[in-house]
């Protein structure tokens, strides 16, 4: 396999001038998105490079502890998005959410470190922190979805639960379908992508790993490491969150809190 073609500043420029073109075929039909576009652009090229750089950083480096904060960091960030996404009313949302992602992506992480990759050093951030960002990724759709869907239902069905538990239904029972709806709805996106991977989508990681100079079959094997990998945290992260949330609708009372 060749190795990776390099992108000099040329490259790059001809790179940005895809978003010249995208924003001057928005200004054509009237669409009104080119300070959007404009926008996007600016802070793709800042965030991207600002991340290069801090991670560049990072691996030279090559201190755990260095390693560890910037997952931690990835991982408030994570928890702050999905909190935000199912509702900033909620008591206690954001360390309920925090922990959620946290226990799952550390299992999750541990797992794939210790028994499968095996790396020389169980920090290696060549392979932590990418890890780590595509399963807090995720971590935020599955913790959102499910949340968000909980959220809403039980909203939409308080006389429902009420009459539930005046008929001697406990907490767990009142909610416990709604629960399950929200799970699976949380499982859907990975689910989905899991069903049509290979056949008419070639994710990031192997896409990635090819254009690099990866054996496509090394590439491919990775990817399938990383789809179970997103499958089981985003379960285990819907699981935990709707667990939680179920009890924040409840006083010690086993009564609805509106």
């Amino acid at each position: 396999m060749d190795t990776l073609i390099r992108l000099d500043l040329v490259d790059f420029v001809l790179a940005v001038a895809l978003m010249a073109i995208a924003i001057g075929l928005s200004a054509g039909q009237r669409l009104g998105l080119e300070w959007s576009l404009a926008i996007a652009t600016v802070r793709t090229i800042l965030q991207l490079f600002v991340v290069g750089a801090i991670l560049d950083i990072i691996f030279r480096i090559d201190n755990p502890w260095a390693v560890l904060a910037v997952v931690l960091v990835m991982l408030t960030i994570a928890a702050v998005v999905s909190r935000n996404r199912i509702g900033k009313k909620i008591p206690r949302l954001l360390p309920l959410v925090w922990i959620s992602i946290f226990v799952s992506t550390a299992f999750t992480l541990s797992y794939v470190n210790l028994l499968i990759v095996q790396p020389q050093k169980w920090y290696e951030p060549q392979y932590i922190i990418p890890l780590a960002g595509i399963i807090l990724g995720n971590a935020i759709n599955g913790a959102a979805i499910a949340g968000e869907r909980l959220v809403s239902t039980i909203n939409a069905s308080q006389l429902e639960i009420e009459t539930h538990l005046s008929l001697g239904a406990t907490p767990q029972q009142a909610v416990a379908q709604y629960r399950k709806d929200a799970i699976r709805a949380g499982l859907i996106p990975i689910l989905n992508q899991m069903m049509v991977i290979g056949i008419v989508t070639l994710p990031g990681i192997i896409t990635g790993q090819i254009l690099s100079g990866v054996s496509p079959l090394d590439a491919a094997s990775y990817q399938i490491l990383v789809m179970f990998m997103l499958a089981f945290t985003n379960l285990a992260t819907a699981i935990l969150v709707t667990q939680g949330l179920c009890r924040q609708f409840f006083n010690s009372a086993a009564q609805l809190v509106r």
